[in-house]
């Protein structure tokens, strides 16, 4: 974000992972589980047209590029997309089965968590973030702490496949990169643009699951007539209509569904919906800079509360509550916030979680707020 804001930049990076990858994905395998089937696409003569933008960018004049004629040949293409194709079915051909095997280990074992603050280091910032709110500097801010753990040897993938059993998400998401990994089950929605329509799918307001349904029902009600929690969530939606307003036409931004509750395997969330119509002129690129990082995941008002982020928790955020996601060729975006994530680096797993502060928040309350939302990736620790 500090390539969008100018921001302090004081807080500790101990993990020294890059701020951002970009993948160009021009040939893909998709597979549609509920149908059992799989596709391989490509998109041929992509590249070496957006490598000829690319560089036009960065005014890069050396390993001149082929004639744009010469790449944009349709039988070339033709050709090119015939030979992207059979060299896919044959590395289809040649993967090897994987189990299917969605039952989850019974053994569980027993975990030593590190906490990057103690409770009371947590509670502190709090009661900071609220000096901040009656001085009337913000509105609301989101504090986070991280916790890690030891892990034994064992495939990352294999973090994200018990993750995915325990805490399924609709965003969830897996990134090798080598050096590290990161694995995600994140409930939450930042951005989707679908040809000229913006969205934005905000979670504030936070309950534990009960152990039936009916505790369940009485968590609900709890949460959604809890007058701090709906003031928090309104404030929010405020803020996403504000970000929409930026890129979309006069009139079109509209909440089109309002404070709903969705379960998870450990909590229970208000969500919202926000959408517009993007204005002339706009597009995915314009609308990632209105909307990033997400409010729910900063506070009201964003810079300020980035700033007080960046002087009150003790370590970086890194990949945290930033965005994994794709934009495709057609224009069209989708990108989640990455939380309820993993990152894994050099046999440690990292997890960090927050909540939401407001005026009348009570630290305590707060903290235990952000274990709970971390307590399914534990849990996932306990099973490898």
């Amino acid at each position: 974000v500090r390539y969008l804001e100018d921001l302090p930049n004081t807080v500790r990076d101990d993990l020294l992972i890059p701020d951002a990858h970009l993948l160009l994905t021009d040939r893909v395998f998709a597979f549609d589980h509920s149908e059992n089937r799989a596709f391989a696409v490509v998109s041929p003569g992509v590249r070496p047209v957006l490598l000829r933008i690319i560089r036009g960018w960065i005014g890069d004049e050396f390993a001149p590029l082929p004639a744009l004629s010469e790449t944009l040949n349709p039988g070339r293409i033709y050709r090119q997309a015939e030979e992207d194709l059979g060299m896919m079915i044959s590395m289809y051909r040649e993967i090897p089965p994987l189990s299917a095997d969605n039952k989850l280990p019974v053994k569980r074992n027993r975990i030593e968590i590190v906490y990057e603050n103690s409770k009371k280091e947590y509670m502190d910032m709090v009661k900071r973030a609220k000096e901040y709110i009656h001085a009337g500097d913000i509105f609301q801010a989101n504090l986070s702490q991280r916790l890690s753990a030891s892990i034994p040897e064992t495939a990352p993938w294999n973090i994200y496949r018990i993750l995915r059993i325990i805490n399924p998400a609709p965003f969830s998401a897996f990134a090798d990169f080598g050096d590290y990994q990161v694995a995600g089950s994140s409930p939450e929605r930042l951005i989707r643009l679908t040809g000229r329509v913006a969205e934005i799918r905000p979670i504030a307001g936070t309950r534990p699951r009960g152990g039936n349904v009916s505790e369940d029902e009485r968590l609900r009600d709890d949460l959604l007539l809890n007058e701090k929690e709906r003031a928090e969530h309104i404030m929010l939606i405020d803020l996403e209509r504000n970000d929409l307003g930026k890129v979309c036409g006069y009139g079109t931004v509209e909440v089109d569904e309002l404070m709903i509750t969705e379960f998870y395997s450990h909590v229970i969330h208000i969500v919202s919906n926000v959408k517009g119509v993007l204005s002339g002129g706009r597009d995915a690129y314009s609308l990632f800079r209105a909307a990033f990082p997400g409010g729910t995941i900063t506070g009201v008002p964003k810079v300020r509360c980035m700033e007080i982020i960046d002087e009150l928790e003790t370590v970086s955020r890194g990949h945290y509550t930033g965005s994994i996601g794709y934009i495709g060729f057609n224009g069209d975006m989708d990108l989640n916030i990455i939380i309820r994530t993993f990152v894994i680096k050099k046999g440690t797993a990292y997890v960090q979680a927050g909540a939401g502060i407001v005026a009348d928040s009570d630290p305590e309350r707060e903290y235990y707020e952000t274990l709970k939302k971390a307590e399914a990736l534990l849990s996932t620790l306990e099973r490898l």
